[in-house]
Formats: C-alpha cells, structure tokens, sequence
C-alpha cells in the first residue's frame, strides 16, 4: 500500500526518489491504532524536512496522509513516512525545496522479536543526525555480515568505538545499569523513549568494552528492545533481568492515537 500526498501512487512520481535517493523518512509501529512516540516521529519529520529542505512541515498535514492511507487496516503495522520533492533532479538539489509525503505500509513483526548475531563493520553513516534516505552503505554491510552468516552489522567508527547498527539504535547493560554509546548516532525514537523511561550513563563504548558488558541490545520502533546474543564471535547474554525491565518498560509507554 502507497500513498502520495493522500493520493494513490504514480509509478512515474516515485523516478527522482528512485534515481536521486535525496528524502528523508521516518518509520512507525502501529498497534491498534496507536504509535509509541508518535510526537517524536512528527519531531523528526519536521526538523529533518528543515534540514533537507529548508521547508515547513506541518504535522497535521503527515497525520492525515497517514491515517487516509491506513484507514481501513487493524492489529499491527509498520507505516513509513517518505519527504521527498518530486521535482528535482541530480543536478539541481539546491532547488530541492517543496517536499511531498509518501506513506507505505507493511507487515509488523510479532513482539518480542528474536535476537540478533551481528557481525562489526567499520563503517560511519553520512549525516547521521538525519534520518535520511540514503541507506547503501547501512545495507552493504547488514549483507556483508548476511553473507558471513550474522544477521546484521553493527558499526565501528575511530578507535574501534561501537555507534550504532545498520537501522537500529545499540545499548549495553554494564556493571552499572544501562549504557549508551557516546558516538554520533541517529537520534532513535525507541532510544529516547527508553531513556525518558530510565536511568542510564552515555559513555565510549570500545568494541573490548562491548564483548566485556554483561548484554547488549537492539532498539528500533518496528521491534522494541532485542537482545543481541553474538558480537563476532563473542558470546552475549540473551536473557538479563534488565533487558527484561527494558522490554517492559517500552511496552508500558502509551502509544498516542494515530
């Protein structure tokens, strides 16, 4: 299911986002027509449009498009939110300045998700504070690390220092409760849920760091909290009693209604 701007989708609209990739998105577990941090979603929605754009984005205007392209559906969903122009080429991305709303819609996974075998890769997303289109090199490396039989790719930047995974925010449960790595990250909206919900510390986390913590853990909006149970070929711990307080504490958050 697409939508564009609360219209069907003409194929012929999507060729600049197919060929340029210039957008930004944002992506959203729907459980009974409701969204956890759905006011974060529209947040970055908003400043990453400001960003790409230097355009306003109203955020009624999003929540319509959304609720008109899920209108019919129930239970558990995943819709994703597209800012794209339409109207520029490769050339000209300075003239990237009126961006439309693409809505899509597919399957949720059941919670609780299972865990996770990542494989490090060196690896720095481009302008990581935005969530934005441009996803090659996230997804050479979750198939690299597929291809060495992990499931995903967690990402070292300078001096072996963990960031984040390919679409997926990382955490560790240390000697002292939960910890965040210090590195330039996406700014995840699970994450900052669970930190809203918690104590934690943000600290460098060296990969040595990492295989020593006593568990590691995914995070994204479509799965919740996932344990990681192999980093390389370190073994991690798939049940912790944080980990399960983490699980907890984001399935109690209220989701606000679409």
């Amino acid at each position: 299911m697409a939508e564009l701007n609360g219209r069907p989708v003409d194929p012929d609209s999507l060729l600049t986002l197919a060929l340029t990739n210039y957008a930004h998105f944002t992506s959203m577990r729907v459980d009974d027509r409701r969204i956890r941090g759905l006011s974060r979603h529209m947040e970055r929605l908003v400043r990453d449009c400001r960003f790409l754009f230097g355009a306003e984005l109203h955020p009624d205007r999003v929540r319509h498009c959304v609720r008109h392209a899920v209108r019919e559906l129930t239970g558990s969903f995943v819709v994703r939110v597209t800012v794209f122009d339409p109207t520029v080429d490769m050339g000209h991305p300075a003239s990237a300045d009126t961006p439309s709303i693409l809505v899509t819609v597919r399957p949720a996974a059941a919670l609780p998700p299972p865990p996770l075998r990542v494989k490090t890769v060196r690896y720095e997303r481009d302008v990581p504070a935005v969530k934005h289109a441009g996803l090659f090199g996230s997804l050479h490396a979750r198939r690299e690390a597929q291809l060495g039989r992990f499931d995903d790719a967690l990402f070292l930047g300078p001096g072996d220092r963990v960031s984040e995974g390919s679409t997926w925010n990382v955490g560790f449960i240390g000697d002292d409760g939960v910890v965040w790595p210090e590195a330039d990250v996406l700014p995840g909206v699970t994450m900052a849920l669970l930190q809203q919900s918690g104590e934690y510390s943000t600290a460098p986390v060296t990969l040595a760091d990492a295989r020593n913590m006593q568990a590691a853990f995914a995070t994204n909006s479509a799965v919740g909290v996932r344990p990681l149970t192999f980093i390389d070929d370190a073994p991690m711990a798939a049940e912790h009693p944080a980990l399960d307080r983490l699980r907890d504490a984001y399935l109690a958050i209220p989701g606000e209604r679409l």
